[in-house]
Protein backbone atom coordinates (compact mmCIF):
# COMPACT_ATOMS: atom_id res chain seq x y z
CA UNK A 1 0.00 0.00 0.00
CA UNK A 2 1.54 3.50 -0.82
CA UNK A 3 2.23 5.14 2.16
CA UNK A 4 2.28 8.78 0.76
CA UNK A 5 -1.37 8.94 1.47
CA UNK A 6 -1.64 8.09 4.65
CA UNK A 7 -2.18 11.29 7.52
CA UNK A 8 -1.90 10.90 10.69
CA UNK A 9 -3.88 13.30 12.86
CA UNK A 10 -2.93 13.56 16.56
CA UNK A 11 -5.21 15.31 19.25
CA UNK A 12 -3.27 16.49 22.49
CA UNK A 13 -6.28 17.22 24.64
CA UNK A 14 -6.67 17.76 28.37
CA UNK A 15 -9.04 14.78 28.85
CA UNK A 16 -7.74 12.22 26.38
CA UNK A 17 -5.20 11.75 23.65
CA UNK A 18 -6.63 10.75 20.72
CA UNK A 19 -4.69 8.95 16.63
CA UNK A 20 -6.61 9.02 14.02
CA UNK A 21 -5.16 7.55 10.90
CA UNK A 22 -6.48 8.31 7.81
CA UNK A 23 -6.01 7.71 3.75
CA UNK A 24 -7.31 9.51 0.62
CA UNK A 25 -9.21 7.36 -1.43
CA UNK A 26 -10.21 6.98 -5.21
CA UNK A 27 -12.82 9.44 -4.65
CA UNK A 28 -10.19 12.41 -2.59
CA UNK A 29 -11.58 11.38 -0.09
CA UNK A 30 -10.56 10.61 3.51
CA UNK A 31 -11.35 7.05 5.09
CA UNK A 32 -10.12 6.58 8.28
CA UNK A 33 -8.28 3.51 8.86
CA UNK A 34 -7.80 3.29 12.67
CA UNK A 35 -8.13 5.96 15.50
CA UNK A 36 -6.73 5.05 19.34
CA UNK A 37 -7.49 6.92 22.11
CA UNK A 38 -5.48 6.96 25.93
CA UNK A 39 -6.66 8.78 29.02
CA UNK A 40 -5.01 12.27 29.13
CA UNK A 41 -3.40 12.92 32.45
CA UNK A 42 -0.37 15.75 31.54
CA UNK A 43 -2.52 18.28 30.40
CA UNK A 44 -4.22 20.80 31.92
CA UNK A 45 -6.47 23.36 30.54
CA UNK A 46 -4.45 22.31 26.65
CA UNK A 47 -1.49 23.00 27.92
CA UNK A 48 0.84 19.83 28.85
CA UNK A 49 2.04 19.76 32.59
CA UNK A 50 3.63 16.68 32.76
CA UNK A 51 5.87 15.84 30.07
CA UNK A 52 6.31 11.82 31.25
CA UNK A 53 2.63 10.83 31.56
CA UNK A 54 1.84 12.69 27.66
CA UNK A 55 4.76 10.54 26.14
CA UNK A 56 2.81 7.43 27.51
CA UNK A 57 -0.58 8.51 26.69
CA UNK A 58 0.91 9.44 22.74
CA UNK A 59 2.48 5.93 22.74
CA UNK A 60 -0.61 4.35 23.98
CA UNK A 61 -3.23 5.96 21.72
CA UNK A 62 -0.69 5.40 18.72
CA UNK A 63 0.02 1.97 18.95
CA UNK A 64 -3.70 1.43 19.21
CA UNK A 65 -4.25 3.17 16.18
CA UNK A 66 -1.37 1.04 14.60
CA UNK A 67 -2.65 -2.07 15.83
CA UNK A 68 -6.15 -1.27 14.80
CA UNK A 69 -5.12 -0.21 10.93
CA UNK A 70 -2.19 -2.55 10.80
CA UNK A 71 -0.53 0.71 9.67
CA UNK A 72 3.30 2.20 11.45
CA UNK A 73 3.27 5.48 12.34
CA UNK A 74 6.15 8.07 11.48
CA UNK A 75 4.82 11.66 11.06
CA UNK A 76 1.58 13.39 12.80
CA UNK A 77 -0.33 16.73 12.15
CA UNK A 78 -0.78 17.89 16.13
CA UNK A 79 -3.29 19.73 17.18
CA UNK A 80 -2.81 22.93 19.51
CA UNK A 81 -5.22 24.85 21.61
CA UNK A 82 -4.56 26.29 25.52
CA UNK A 83 -5.24 29.20 27.31
CA UNK A 84 -1.79 30.62 25.87
CA UNK A 85 -3.72 30.81 22.49
CA UNK A 86 -4.48 34.60 20.68
CA UNK A 87 -5.34 36.01 17.66
CA UNK A 88 -4.63 39.51 16.11
CA UNK A 89 -5.09 41.14 13.19
CA UNK A 90 -2.40 42.55 10.96
CA UNK A 91 -2.29 44.49 7.78
CA UNK A 92 0.77 44.14 5.43
CA UNK A 93 1.83 44.43 1.92
CA UNK A 94 4.93 44.00 -0.64
CA UNK A 95 5.57 46.33 -3.43
CA UNK A 96 6.36 43.63 -6.96
CA UNK A 97 9.22 44.27 -8.84
CA UNK A 98 7.65 42.46 -11.85
CA UNK A 99 4.50 44.46 -12.21
CA UNK A 100 3.74 43.62 -15.55
CA UNK A 101 3.72 40.08 -14.79
CA UNK A 102 0.72 38.32 -13.43
CA UNK A 103 0.66 38.02 -9.28
CA UNK A 104 1.89 33.92 -8.94
CA UNK A 105 1.59 32.00 -5.33
CA UNK A 106 5.58 33.70 -5.32
CA UNK A 107 3.72 36.44 -4.61
CA UNK A 108 1.43 35.23 -1.65
CA UNK A 109 4.19 33.31 0.09
CA UNK A 110 6.66 36.45 -0.18
CA UNK A 111 4.23 38.43 1.54
CA UNK A 112 3.06 35.87 4.18
CA UNK A 113 6.63 35.28 5.58
CA UNK A 114 6.93 38.75 5.86
CA UNK A 115 3.77 38.67 8.34
CA UNK A 116 6.03 35.55 9.84
CA UNK A 117 8.82 38.18 10.73
CA UNK A 118 6.38 40.32 13.01
CA UNK A 119 7.50 41.69 16.21
CA UNK A 120 5.78 39.37 19.08
CA UNK A 121 5.80 39.73 22.76
CA UNK A 122 8.89 37.60 24.88
CA UNK A 123 8.22 34.47 24.62
CA UNK A 124 5.49 33.80 21.88
CA UNK A 125 5.72 32.95 18.52
CA UNK A 126 3.51 32.89 15.42
CA UNK A 127 1.77 29.33 14.66
CA UNK A 128 -0.85 30.46 11.92
CA UNK A 129 -0.41 33.25 9.49
CA UNK A 130 -4.14 33.59 7.59
CA UNK A 131 -4.85 36.44 4.70
CA UNK A 132 -8.12 37.49 4.44
CA UNK A 133 -9.10 39.77 1.66
CA UNK A 134 -6.18 41.07 -0.81
CA UNK A 135 -6.15 44.62 -2.17
CA UNK A 136 -4.37 44.83 -5.46
CA UNK A 137 -3.21 48.19 -6.06
CA UNK A 138 -5.97 50.29 -5.10
CA UNK A 139 -8.84 48.10 -6.04
CA UNK A 140 -10.28 45.97 -2.43
CA UNK A 141 -11.71 43.10 -1.41
CA UNK A 142 -9.99 40.39 -3.39
CA UNK A 143 -10.08 37.15 -2.16
CA UNK A 144 -8.07 35.49 -5.14
CA UNK A 145 -5.71 38.19 -6.54
CA UNK A 146 -3.58 35.14 -8.34
CA UNK A 147 -3.53 35.59 -12.05
CA UNK A 148 -4.37 39.54 -11.79
CA UNK A 149 -1.88 42.07 -12.64
CA UNK A 150 -0.64 44.43 -9.98
CA UNK A 151 2.49 46.51 -8.46
CA UNK A 152 1.31 46.50 -4.65
CA UNK A 153 -0.37 43.35 -3.69
CA UNK A 154 -2.10 44.13 0.31
CA UNK A 155 -3.64 41.88 2.62
CA UNK A 156 -5.28 42.13 6.11
CA UNK A 157 -3.81 39.05 7.71
CA UNK A 158 -5.38 36.92 10.76
CA UNK A 159 -2.00 36.04 12.76
CA UNK A 160 -2.80 33.08 15.31
CA UNK A 161 0.30 33.39 18.23
CA UNK A 162 1.03 31.04 20.96
CA UNK A 163 3.58 30.39 23.45
CA UNK A 164 7.25 29.05 22.52
CA UNK A 165 7.76 26.82 25.52
CA UNK A 166 4.21 25.72 25.44
CA UNK A 167 4.88 24.80 21.43
CA UNK A 168 7.92 23.33 22.36
CA UNK A 169 6.78 20.92 24.93
CA UNK A 170 4.22 19.68 22.72
CA UNK A 171 7.01 19.00 20.07
CA UNK A 172 9.18 17.34 22.99
CA UNK A 173 6.10 14.40 23.81
CA UNK A 174 5.81 13.66 20.50
CA UNK A 175 9.38 13.46 19.36
CA UNK A 176 9.90 11.25 22.80
CA UNK A 177 7.13 9.25 21.25
CA UNK A 178 9.08 8.22 18.23
CA UNK A 179 7.37 10.74 15.89
CA UNK A 180 7.98 12.85 13.78
CA UNK A 181 6.08 16.36 14.04
CA UNK A 182 5.39 17.23 10.42
CA UNK A 183 2.63 20.25 11.22
CA UNK A 184 0.64 22.03 14.20
CA UNK A 185 -2.79 23.41 14.01
CA UNK A 186 -4.81 25.53 15.32
CA UNK A 187 -7.78 23.08 17.11
CA UNK A 188 -10.53 25.34 16.12
CA UNK A 189 -9.35 25.58 12.53
CA UNK A 190 -9.11 21.86 12.71
CA UNK A 191 -12.72 21.18 14.14
CA UNK A 192 -14.15 23.53 11.74
CA UNK A 193 -12.31 21.93 8.45
CA UNK A 194 -14.60 18.48 10.38
CA UNK A 195 -17.74 19.66 11.05
CA UNK A 196 -18.42 22.92 9.22
CA UNK A 197 -19.85 22.87 5.50
CA UNK A 198 -18.52 25.97 2.55
CA UNK A 199 -22.22 27.39 2.71
CA UNK A 200 -21.85 27.63 6.61
CA UNK A 201 -18.60 29.53 6.13
CA UNK A 202 -20.11 31.71 3.71
CA UNK A 203 -22.84 32.59 5.80
CA UNK A 204 -21.43 33.19 8.54
CA UNK A 205 -20.97 31.36 11.80
CA UNK A 206 -19.48 30.54 15.03
CA UNK A 207 -18.30 26.95 15.98
CA UNK A 208 -17.93 26.20 19.94
CA UNK A 209 -15.99 23.45 20.19
CA UNK A 210 -16.46 22.54 24.44
CA UNK A 211 -13.00 20.16 25.17
CA UNK A 212 -12.30 18.97 28.80
CA UNK A 213 -9.60 21.76 29.35
CA UNK A 214 -10.81 24.26 26.91
CA UNK A 215 -13.27 25.64 24.63
CA UNK A 216 -12.33 26.67 21.44
CA UNK A 217 -14.15 29.51 19.42
CA UNK A 218 -13.52 29.75 15.45
CA UNK A 219 -15.61 32.53 13.78
CA UNK A 220 -16.20 32.40 9.38
CA UNK A 221 -17.58 35.06 7.31
CA UNK A 222 -17.50 35.24 3.58
CA UNK A 223 -15.83 31.76 3.69
CA UNK A 224 -12.90 33.36 5.38
CA UNK A 225 -11.73 33.08 9.33
CA UNK A 226 -12.41 36.15 10.83
CA UNK A 227 -12.06 35.25 14.97
CA UNK A 228 -10.39 32.71 17.02
CA UNK A 229 -10.55 32.43 20.64
CA UNK A 230 -9.83 29.76 23.03
CA UNK A 231 -10.99 30.30 26.66
CA UNK A 232 -9.72 28.32 29.55
CA UNK A 233 -13.16 25.91 30.47
CA UNK A 234 -14.09 23.14 29.90
CA UNK A 235 -16.19 20.02 30.95
CA UNK A 236 -13.67 19.89 33.95
CA UNK A 237 -14.56 22.51 35.66
CA UNK A 238 -18.05 21.43 35.27
CA UNK A 239 -16.86 18.37 37.31
CA UNK A 240 -14.78 20.04 39.49
CA UNK A 241 -17.94 22.11 41.18
CA UNK A 242 -19.83 19.32 41.39
CA UNK A 243 -17.40 17.30 43.28
CA UNK A 244 -16.54 20.47 45.34
CA UNK A 245 -20.60 20.98 45.68
CA UNK A 246 -21.85 17.23 46.42
CA UNK A 247 -18.65 16.67 48.08
CA UNK A 248 -18.14 13.50 46.13
CA UNK A 249 -15.03 12.13 44.90
CA UNK A 250 -14.20 13.33 41.00
CA UNK A 251 -15.20 9.73 39.01
CA UNK A 252 -18.66 10.23 40.74
CA UNK A 253 -19.17 13.39 39.74
CA UNK A 254 -17.76 12.90 36.36
CA UNK A 255 -20.54 9.56 35.99
CA UNK A 256 -23.17 12.24 37.61
CA UNK A 257 -22.67 14.92 35.17
CA UNK A 258 -22.85 12.07 32.39
CA UNK A 259 -25.41 10.11 33.30
CA UNK A 260 -28.24 12.75 35.18
CA UNK A 261 -26.43 16.15 34.12
CA UNK A 262 -28.59 19.26 32.64
CA UNK A 263 -27.75 22.55 31.33
CA UNK A 264 -31.40 23.81 32.29
CA UNK A 265 -32.52 23.39 36.27
CA UNK A 266 -36.15 23.78 35.37
CA UNK A 267 -37.14 20.41 34.53
CA UNK A 268 -36.01 18.20 37.45
CA UNK A 269 -38.39 17.73 40.33
CA UNK A 270 -37.03 18.49 43.60
CA UNK A 271 -38.11 14.85 44.42
CA UNK A 272 -35.79 13.28 41.72
CA UNK A 273 -32.69 11.73 44.02
CA UNK A 274 -29.80 9.77 42.81
CA UNK A 275 -28.13 7.66 45.59
CA UNK A 276 -23.95 7.77 45.83
CA UNK A 277 -22.48 4.75 47.21
CA UNK A 278 -20.26 5.92 49.92
CA UNK A 279 -16.10 5.34 50.58
CA UNK A 280 -15.29 2.23 52.23
CA UNK A 281 -18.76 1.65 53.90
CA UNK A 282 -20.05 5.35 54.66
CA UNK A 283 -23.31 6.35 54.94
CA UNK A 284 -24.26 6.43 51.18
CA UNK A 285 -25.09 10.29 49.68
CA UNK A 286 -28.40 11.54 48.15
CA UNK A 287 -27.75 14.40 45.74
CA UNK A 288 -31.19 15.76 44.06
CA UNK A 289 -30.66 16.20 40.25
CA UNK A 290 -32.28 19.66 40.86
CA UNK A 291 -29.21 20.56 42.62
CA UNK A 292 -27.06 18.95 40.47
CA UNK A 293 -28.45 21.05 37.04
CA UNK A 294 -28.19 24.31 38.91
CA UNK A 295 -24.37 23.32 39.95
CA UNK A 296 -23.88 22.83 36.03
CA UNK A 297 -26.30 25.44 34.99
CA UNK A 298 -24.38 28.21 36.50
CA UNK A 299 -20.96 27.03 34.98
CA UNK A 300 -22.36 26.24 31.76
CA UNK A 301 -23.48 29.62 31.54
CA UNK A 302 -20.29 31.24 32.73
CA UNK A 303 -18.55 28.96 29.62
CA UNK A 304 -21.39 30.42 27.60
CA UNK A 305 -21.03 34.24 28.34
CA UNK A 306 -16.93 34.33 27.75
CA UNK A 307 -17.97 32.88 24.44
CA UNK A 308 -20.35 35.16 23.92
CA UNK A 309 -18.02 38.01 24.59
CA UNK A 310 -15.69 36.52 21.68
CA UNK A 311 -18.46 37.11 19.60
CA UNK A 312 -19.15 40.36 20.38
CA UNK A 313 -15.47 41.83 19.87
CA UNK A 314 -15.57 40.41 16.55
CA UNK A 315 -18.72 42.30 15.74
CA UNK A 316 -21.58 40.11 15.04
CA UNK A 317 -24.04 43.10 15.41
CA UNK A 318 -22.90 44.79 12.82
CA UNK A 319 -24.50 44.64 9.17
CA UNK A 320 -21.62 43.62 7.81
CA UNK A 321 -20.54 40.77 10.12
CA UNK A 322 -23.72 39.02 10.67
CA UNK A 323 -23.59 35.26 11.73
CA UNK A 324 -26.29 34.23 9.41
CA UNK A 325 -25.96 30.65 10.15
CA UNK A 326 -25.68 30.93 13.83
CA UNK A 327 -23.71 28.60 16.45
CA UNK A 328 -22.94 25.30 15.80
CA UNK A 329 -21.58 22.91 18.62
CA UNK A 330 -18.77 20.59 19.04
CA UNK A 331 -16.51 18.68 21.71
CA UNK A 332 -17.55 16.41 24.54
CA UNK A 333 -18.67 18.93 26.86
CA UNK A 334 -21.81 19.93 23.82
CA UNK A 335 -23.09 16.53 24.21
CA UNK A 336 -24.32 17.87 28.01
CA UNK A 337 -28.67 17.48 27.81
CA UNK A 338 -30.31 20.74 27.05
CA UNK A 339 -26.87 22.39 26.64
CA UNK A 340 -28.69 23.52 23.08
CA UNK A 341 -31.12 25.55 24.60
CA UNK A 342 -29.42 27.17 26.97
CA UNK A 343 -27.25 28.48 23.93
CA UNK A 344 -29.90 29.61 21.94
CA UNK A 345 -31.21 31.57 25.10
Amino acid sequence: MENHKIAVGLDIGTTKIVAMIGRENEYGKLEVLGIGKAKSLGVKRGVVNNITQTIQSIQQAIDEAQSVSGQKIENVVVGIAGQHIRSLHHSDYITREKSDEVINEDDIENLVSQVHKLGMLPGEEIIHVLPQEFKVDSQPDIKEPIGMYGGRLEANFHVVVGQIASIRNIGRCVKSAGLNLSDITLEPLASASAVLSQEEKEAGVALIDIGGGTTDLAIFKDGIIRHTAVIPFGGNVITEDIKEGCSIIEKQAELLKIKFGSAWPGENKETEIVSIPGLRGREPKEITLKNLSKIIHARVQEIIEHVYLEIKNYGHETQKGKLIAGIVLTGGGAQLKHLRQLVEY
